[in-house]
């Protein structure tokens, strides 16, 4: 496995993570 795939995997998790944890703060916002 190459460095390069393994920063690209790290990078995807953190955007996915981030992104549901700012439409969870949104939604418990908007309640």
């Amino acid at each position: 496995m190459s460095n390069s795939s393994i920063v690209m995997a790290v990078f995807s998790m953190i955007v996915l993570w981030g992104g549901f944890g700012v439409c969870l703060s949104i939604a418990v916002k908007n309640d």
